[in-house]
């Protein structure tokens, strides 16, 4: 069965509707990226995936014991506390020395285990928090905007370390991006959400799929900025289509 399938969801806030009946479903192995305006629905529906919100109508279905492991948009560490990654890490469990280090190293960040982490860059501090969303070895992996405010190079580097990440784990992974042409060249479907599913299906087909284009119009003709990894371009960052550019928002009402 698939990890996680909504059926007919619908959910209003203040009365106000927030989704509309939507449906979709995460497999196994699969990276699908989420992608919407403000005030689309975008973390409400990530609340219902991870079970924080329950719907009005309709169904959320998960696989029996599904193991989720959530990397939020920002972290907030009080400047004056002292914290190494690692320690980051034992927040709020302790987790164990060779765990730790598994985590680690499989979040790229081995090397700064002993590091503060209010030292870190945008892009360290991200991978420190994919570390530890690492631990437990989800079966789901949810990263909401998680190269927010990184350049061009960091965010392309922080997306080739999700695909190795789901080469190795054979975990599915739920991305939600803000920017609405940059979405990484590993993503299996690409899902525009408005409240409603507008479209969905591999990037190059909701690229030129007119609902897409309505939300988000032609100023890069229309087409995401596919990030490739080094041996597609022979350089670092490099990506396919259209220039792409990193846009810092909120999500509003969503």
């Amino acid at each position: 069965m698939s990890l996680v399938a909504l059926r007919d969801v619908s959910l209003a806030r203040g009365g106000q509707p927030v989704l509309e009946r939507v449906t979709l479903a995460i497999e196994a192995g699969e990276i699908v990226t989420l992608v919407g305006p403000n005030g689309s629905g975008k973390t409400t529906l990530l609340k219902l995936v991870i079970g924080a919100l329950k719907p009005d109508t309709g169904v959320v279905e998960r696989a029996p014991g599904l193991r989720i492991g959530y990397v939020p948009q920002k972290l907030h560490i009080e400047p004056a506390l002292p914290m190494t990654a690692r320690r980051f890490l034992s927040l709020p469990a302790p987790v164990g020395r060779a765990e730790a280090a598994a985590a680690l190293e499989e979040a790229g960040v081995a090397h700064l285990a002993a590091r503060q982490m209010t030292e870190l860059s945008g892009g360290q501090a991200q991978r420190v928090m994919l570390a530890r969303a690492l631990i437990g070895r989800p079966q789901l992996l949810i990263l909401d905007e998680p190269t927010q405010g990184l350049d061009q190079q960091g965010a392309a580097a922080f997306y080739r370390q999700i695909e190795t990440v789901r080469q190795r784990l054979g975990c599915g992974i739920l991305l939600v991006s803000h920017d609405l042409h940059v979405v990484m060249a590993a993503t299996d479907r690409v899902i525009c959400l408005n409240g409603h599913v507008c479209c969905e299906g591999a990037p190059e087909h909701v690229a030129s799929a007119p609902e897409y284009r309505a939300l988000f119009g032609t100023g890069t003709g229309g087409a995401l900025a596919l990030y490739r990894h080094e041996h597609d371009h022979g350089h670092e960052g490099g990506h396919g289509g259209a220039h792409g550019h990193m846009h810092e928002h909120g999500d509003g009402a969503a």
